[in-house]
């Protein structure tokens, strides 16, 4: 599969009661990377996908979201537009991590693109 799903997020007003939740409702394990606005998620079980469990940006509304892993996000972005998406986020590098962007689809679903997971 040439661009696999790699990553999927849960972000909302409050960090702190997102983490509890999905900790205690599935037993997965969090780490807190960001004075706990954001934690790394590890689901368990053999080839499972990681996610991450946070802070909205700017404190906005939430949403749930997946990470396609491509080779180069900002020429994915550009194909997206062709095809009648729009983009969110320009690429830009996380610190310490890989480089996303977050595209819409033509009904404004958000999706996250990820480079070097």
């Amino acid at each position: 599969m040439p661009n696999p799903v790699v990553h999927f997020e849960v972000v909302g007003k409050d960090a702190a009661t997102l983490t509890k939740f999905y900790s205690e409702a599935f037993g997965w394990q969090l780490q807190d990377v960001m004075d706990g606005a954001y934690s790394m998620v590890n689901t368990g079980g053999e080839g499972a996908i990681q996610g991450g469990v946070g802070a909205a940006p700017g404190g906005g509304a939430g949403h749930v979201t997946f990470y396609v892993q491509v080779d180069d996000p900002a020429a994915a972005l550009e194909q997206i537009k062709k095809l009648g998406g729009s983009t969110v986020s320009e690429p830009m590098d996380v610190p310490g991590g890989p480089t996303i962007a977050l595209f819409a689809d033509p009904e404004g679903h958000v999706v996250g693109l990820v480079k070097g997971m």
